[in-house]
């Protein structure tokens, strides 16, 4: 055998013992270094001694009160750390792209809530898979569907019933009970809660951005009994929407999350008692699917389980 060879075999380190020397050099205690390697302490001191007879003089310094690193170690330890994380950063985004866990999603949330609930899943997602940035941005009100189909984001949040015959869409998340937002001054303010049919009695803003299908889910043009529901002026932004509920020119219903993110002093959301809960879940264009994001998908609803939805 060379001389090269033998001390390549002297010097190549395993993995386990680069670890434990690592651990130890920060703890500088055997019993907290066990713990955290789940090993035994006289694991840890078995594997130290064995380094240091690899390397040839103490890296540590033990008296019965305390543990602390010799020149050498610190040397060691100073050379050894950044390439360990470098080495582990490495096998993470091997095992990621392997996994087809790799790249950036760019999502686009509509409402506060989503944007809450985007934020929460993407902090986790990234924790958990260093190779994938989650881009988030908001989606403009009433632009519908559009940045999906054109690539400027792949994915987003929607309220069911949807269908469209280029998206795709995950089980419903999120459901909150309906509310009808008013301007302070409105007749209805004070009220407990409204039905449908007193929707006879408002002057319904009107969304001319947003398909027609949408609209009449959420605003229909007569009550349940046929009798017909005045239109209003048209809005193209939640701001524009707000301001002019609050300047009683018309009312317009919403989700209960408003009363979570969106509270003003001037308008009031009073719950409709006869309506059914809004649903949402995720779209995204069937053709653009991918490990990613299906992946993060899957945090969205973990995240959604665990959070309230207004």
């Amino acid at each position: 055998m060379t001389d090269r060879s033998e001390q390549m075999m002297v010097t190549a380190l395993e993995r386990h013992e680069i670890e434990c020397f690592l651990v130890l050099a920060e703890e500088l205690h055997f019993g907290r270094t066990a713990e955290r390697l789940v090993v035994s302490r006289a694991h840890v001191s078995q594997t130290v001694k064995k380094l240091e007879r690899r390397i040839g003089a103490p890296l540590f310094v033990r008296t019965s009160r305390s543990v602390g690193l010799t020149p050498l170690g610190q040397q060691l330890h100073d050379d050894l750390a950044p390439h360990y994380q470098a080495m582990g950063e490495a096998i993470d985004r091997a095992i990621a792209t392997a996994r087809g866990l790799s790249g950036t999603l760019r999502v686009g949330f509509l409402g506060a809530l989503w944007g809450n609930l985007f934020g929460a899943a993407a902090d986790l997602f990234e924790a958990a898979n260093p190779s994938c940035e989650i881009q988030i941005r908001e989606v403009p009100f009433g632009v519908g569907q559009e940045p999906l189909r054109s690539g400027e984001i792949h994915l987003t949040n929607v309220s069911f019933p949807f269908s469209d015959p280029d998206l795709s869409t995950s089980a419903a998340l999120v459901s909150e009970p309906r509310v009808l937002a008013v301007s302070t001054r409105h007749p209805f303010a004070d009220r407990p809660s409204v039905s449908l049919e007193d929707f006879a009695e408002v002057t319904m803003l009107t969304i001319p951005t947003v398909s027609s299908r949408w609209l009449r889910q959420r605003a229909p043009l007569t009550t349940p009994s046929g009798r017909p529901i005045a239109q209003g002026p048209a809005v193209e932004s939640m701001q524009e929407m707000l301001a002019l509920i609050a300047a009683a020119k018309g009312v317009f219903p919403l989700g209960a999350q408003m009363k979570r993110y969106y509270l003003r002093p001037d308008i009031a959301y009073v719950p409709i008692h006869d309506a059914p809960p809004l649903e949402w879940g995720l779209v995204w264009r069937t053709a653009a699917e991918t490990p990613l994001l299906r992946a993060f998908s899957r945090t969205v609803q973990d995240v959604a389980e665990q959070s309230p939805a207004a």
